[in-house]
């Protein structure tokens, strides 16, 4: 049987969600309003936008099907709806 290498992380010691923001990144414990989900979102969405660790991020959370929070970018709904539409090669 194959092994299977350990995914490398060490780019989320770069990633600019770390510290202050992170409460942006995943919705609260509690019930979160429409409106309130999309500012939250705006908010997160345009600190990856200038994030070095972007694509990395995007990468890891298709690969292990992250299925909460923002990654990369973009919400859980948006990556499953990315892997839905995905050419396997």
């Amino acid at each position: 049987m194959a092994e299977v290498a350990p995914l490398d992380r060490s780019w989320q010691l770069n990633g600019l969600c770390r510290g202050n923001h992170s409460h942006l990144f995943f919705p609260p414990s509690a019930i979160e309003r429409k409106e309130e989900r999309e500012r939250r979102e705006a908010k997160a969405k345009a600190i990856c936008a200038v994030c070095a660790v972007r694509a990395d991020c995007l990468g890891f959370a298709l690969e292990i099907r992250e299925p909460y929070g923002i990654w990369g970018g973009m919400t859980e709904i948006e990556r499953r709806q990315m892997l839905a539409h995905r050419v396997v090669v």
